[in-house]
């Protein structure tokens, strides 16, 4: 697939330069950055959350792939109850994405995102395009830029 549709969109509307990696299949964001040789701390991962029990409402957590969502950290920030949202939530959220290969890009999804403060130590970062053999690269500067008006803050922790 390459790239998601929602994601190409997104970065061609808010006229962010970026590279796409093509590495081996993988599970995971660690396995990624592995398979990419890169460092896993300047991996962003997309965690994504319902909100309450009774909404249908969507969050999503950005953090580092070395790193796990602080749940009580990011429910405070969130001004809600927060629990893991199901495959189907994600597929229907995400249809242009193969499941579990999020873009860390809750707004280009209209999805409310909250990220982590840690994600600005790196210079550039790295991230899934929608499926299980890309990742898009851009400098942490310009993933600011595609996180406009998001809530942020310490949202985890070390592995």
């Amino acid at each position: 697939m390459s790239i998601a549709p929602s994601v190409q969109k997104y970065l061609d509307a808010q006229g962010i330069a970026f590279e796409v990696l093509t590495h081996a299949h993988t599970a995971s964001s660690l396995r990624s950055a592995d398979r990419s040789a890169i460092d896993p701390g300047c991996l962003a991962k997309a965690v994504l959350f319902g909100a309450d029990l009774e909404s249908r409402r969507l969050l999503m957590a950005v953090v580092p792939a070395t790193h796990r969502v602080a749940l009580a950290e990011f429910a405070g920030r969130a001004k809600c109850s927060v629990h893991l949202a199901t495959e189907d939530d994600a597929a229907r959220a995400f249809g242009d994405c193969e499941r579990g290969a999020i873009p860390p890009l809750g707004p280009a999804y209209g999805v409310e995102t909250i990220w982590d403060d840690r994600l600005m130590a790196q210079p550039d970062l790295y991230f899934e395009a929608g499926d299980h053999e890309h990742l898009v690269h851009v400098t942490a500067q310009d993933f600011l830029r595609l996180l406009p008006g998001c809530t942020h803050g310490q949202i985890s922790h070390p592995r």
